[in-house]
């Protein structure tokens, strides 16, 4: 990725490494990429300005049949050469645009990103937001499932599996991680250690800013891979390539990756605790003399995250599943509460370092199965709310919030314990979205009905296979 590239940049480089294919790509409304290919000799600088049609009734959650031209717009700043693909392609990451105005489409979740940053800056609160996610994510060996009328089940396994401690591998040398132990041991309990390392490797050869790599809490290849933040839909950009250099390179090994939040039973599910700043003219917005070295401005953005949190999270965990991983009770952080190193909080403030630019909050419910165009932006619209009205997230929870008298902790209000409760929340509670035409009353409305029809309806219709092993001889 080029930040400065224009047009006329990014011939030179097809024409310096001699690429033969441009591949389009642009992401869908739940948040899987999408792409098209074209010979590299078609490519020219009016391509930039005049996009490519395609059609947009056949991509999930968008047009209508009778009006499905629309186009891409590629993004010159996004170039970047395939390291997967045989031939040499060039990647182009793309807006969507209407083919007759060339308005930005509104469901088009890069837009809306860009949208909101627009919108940051219109209110003179800050000029740049940062986001840096930490995504995790399992590396299995063996996935098999299938869903039909007269079968439902699942099976994933891994080598690293402490289920696989007696089986016989001819030899079985042991080293299985144990349930919850996953963080963090050398190799050779750590296998996927070096699998991790070609990971991160590509990441920086394509230009992504890497801080660290580890194996995470859970048994079986549980992951997790840190970018060095950046601003909000560059960010969310990497978090797109992010995955695509994940699962290929995993795939490339004979292993697959899957960014489900909870896809183990009696084990960690995988999260994307997010970090956010505001900064203005140069300056960081977060710091200050408040609490934990916080700025009163930075107390109100946590103000406006814990207010809108129970519809938040219906677009930062938005699956069926990532309601798996947040259950009371468990190491999820479910309590719309704030504290200074205490992870059982929704929002903590990490107290690492106490340079003011480290000055930060972190939005610790999302997972990685969002679309982090919509997610970042959600994330920042709720933040600037608390901002704009001064919203007061109360006091501080410097406890551990699991350990509470019953008393105590029913005064704490919690996230939705299911997405269909989280839809409902956003249903009643998303002005705040609209502002700037951020979020455009259709983008909500087409969300909400996609995942109750597509997801929550489906769901509901079907036996679970658990179902069987406590009803059956009744």
């Amino acid at each position: 990725m080029h930040k400065d590239f224009k047009p006329k940049d990014v011939l030179d480089l097809v024409k310096k490494e001699d690429v033969k294919f441009i591949d389009y790509r642009f992401m869908d409304f739940p948040g899987m990429q999408q792409h098209f290919t074209i010979p590299a000799a078609d490519l020219g600088e009016d391509t930039f300005e005049d996009g490519l049609g395609f059609d947009g009734s056949s991509i999930r959650g968008w047009q209508a049949i009778n009006e499905s031209d629309m186009l891409v717009m590629p993004d010159p700043t996004t170039a970047t050469i395939d390291p997967y693909m045989e031939l040499t392609t060039l990647i182009l990451y793309c807006d969507i645009a209407d083919p007759i105005t060339k308005e930005k489409y509104s469901r088009c979740p890069r837009c809306i990103a860009q949208k909101a940053e627009n919108y940051l800056v219109s209110t003179g609160i800050g000029d740049i937001a940062n986001f840096g996610p930490e995504a995790e994510f399992f590396i299995f060996d063996d996935v098999r499932y299938e869903s039909s009328p007269n079968v439902g089940f699942y099976m994933v396994d891994s080598a690293e599996g402490i289920w696989n401690s007696a089986r016989d591998e001819d030899p079985n040398l042991a080293h299985k991680l144990r349930h919850k132990e996953g963080y963090f041991p050398v190799p050779p309990s750590d296998s996927m250690h070096d699998l991790r390392s070609r990971m991160v490797q590509e990441m920086l050869d394509m230009g992504i800013h890497v801080e660290a790599h580890h194996h995470e809490v859970a048994t079986a290849g549980q992951a997790e891979i840190d970018l060095k933040y950046d601003t909000m839909c560059v960010m969310a950009d990497k978090m797109v390539m992010y995955k695509y250099i994940i699962k290929n390179t995993a795939h490339a090994a004979g292993k697959t990756v899957t960014f489900m939040p909870k896809p183990l039973f009696e084990d960690n599910g995988s999260g994307m605790h997010t970090h956010m700043s505001i900064w203005r003219d140069g300056k960081p917005l977060f710091a200050g003399d408040k609490y934990a070295g916080l700025s009163q401005e930075a107390i109100w953005y946590i103000g406006g995250l814990l207010k809108h949190a129970k519809g938040l999270v219906a677009l930062t965990n938005p699956t069926t599943n990532s309601y798996k991983r947040l259950v009371p009770g468990y190491e999820a952080p479910v309590n719309l509460a704030y504290s200074s190193r205490n992870r059982s909080a929704c929002c903590r403030i990490p107290m690492y370092s106490q340079s003011p630019a480290a000055k930060r909050v972190e939005f610790r419910v999302p997972d990685p199965s969002c679309n982090p165009y919509l997610a970042f932006s959600a994330m920042l619209m709720a933040g600037l709310d608390g901002i704009q009205n001064k919203i007061d997230p109360g006091d501080p929870m410097d406890k551990n919030l699991y350990d509470l008298p019953a008393e105590e902790k029913a005064k704490i209000e919690q996230t939705p314990g299911s997405l269909a409760e989280a839809l409902t929340e956003l249903e009643n509670d998303h002005e705040y979205l609209l502002k700037g035409d951020v979020f455009t009353p259709d983008v909500i409305e087409t969300w909400i009905d996609y995942k109750r029809t597509e997801e929550v309806d489906q769901i509901n219709l079907r036996p679970h296979p658990h179902e069987f092993s406590l009803y059956y001889d009744i």
